[in-house]
């Protein structure tokens, strides 16, 4: 059930947020990053069914220019995702008063959660769930987003978008223009790997337009941290969506295994 809708307040910007489950003061919070498209109501009921499985409180927000948050600046700076990761993240948590969390993103979100984990020292953050990450630039990747530019302008893409968007035209090309700047093509942060020192569960679609497995080899190749694959045969870029009841059920046990390292940790303590 819906606990609990609201606005905070983050990077200057007022953000929808929506909450599922215990609250942070009473269990561990897993806080999910969306899409590039994504807004809080394009999670589905997915948010509501990882509350019921995990028995963590669950958060999402949508970003600036979407959904109901305020809009953004066009066009997004190339550093978009960063600078998500970097400055407005730990705002929101802070906001949102969590105590300890494990961060879900799917695509953009996942790269945000991805260089959070990288880059800022946050004893908070216990774990790292990415759904279909991108750390670099592909040629499949790009074409994928042409054709959606193509969707947008002539095949209805806005018209579904727009349900879930108020500022529809922000949210779309300050995604698609970003990513196909011609500067943007050389754009990597797979760096940020090397400075993970949290536990990660990958989930990845093996038919993923948007990008390769290539992507899963490059965490594999530089972690140091436990990594655990979930690679789903047949599945696109949303494997919560397309192949839910694997993708929950990955998790879950994901959750599940933080959270009695943690307890071990307490009572070796």
């Amino acid at each position: 059930t819906t606990q609990d809708d609201g606005r905070l307040t983050a990077d200057g910007k007022s953000l929808e947020y929506r909450c599922w489950g215990p609250p942070p003061e009473a269990s561990p919070t897993l806080v999910m990053l969306h899409e590039g498209l994504g807004s809080v109501a394009l999670w589905r009921d997915f948010p509501a069914q990882l509350a019921a499985e995990t028995g963590m409180g669950v958060v999402a927000y949508s970003r600036a220019g979407y959904g109901t948050s305020d809009p953004c600046e066009l066009p997004r700076r190339l550093d978009y995702q960063t600078h998500e990761g970097t400055q407005v993240l730990g705002e929101v948590l802070d906001a949102l008063g969590v105590k300890q969390a494990v961060l879900l993103g799917h695509s953009d979100g996942a790269t945000m959660a991805a260089i959070y984990a990288g880059s800022v020292s946050d004893m908070r953050v216990r774990g790292l769930v990415l759904i279909a990450p991108h750390f670099f630039t592909e040629p499949e990747g790009l074409a994928a987003i042409r054709a959606a530019g193509q969707a947008y302008a002539k095949d209805g893409l806005k018209a579904k978008l727009a349900k879930y968007h108020a500022h529809v035209d922000a949210a779309f090309y300050g995604w698609h223009d970003a990513w196909l700047h011609p500067e943007f093509a050389d754009w990597n942060v797979a760096d940020v790997i090397d400075h993970w020192r949290i536990p990660v569960l990958a989930v990845q679609g093996d038919a993923d337009p948007y990008g390769t497995l290539a992507q899963i080899d490059e965490i594999t190749t530089r972690i140091y941290s436990p990594l655990e694959t979930l690679i789903l045969r047949g599945c696109g870029h949303a494997p919560h969506l397309e192949q839910p009841a694997l993708t929950l059920e990955s998790i879950t046990a994901f959750c599940a295994r933080l959270r009695r390292l943690e307890q071990a940790d307490v009572a070796l303590g």
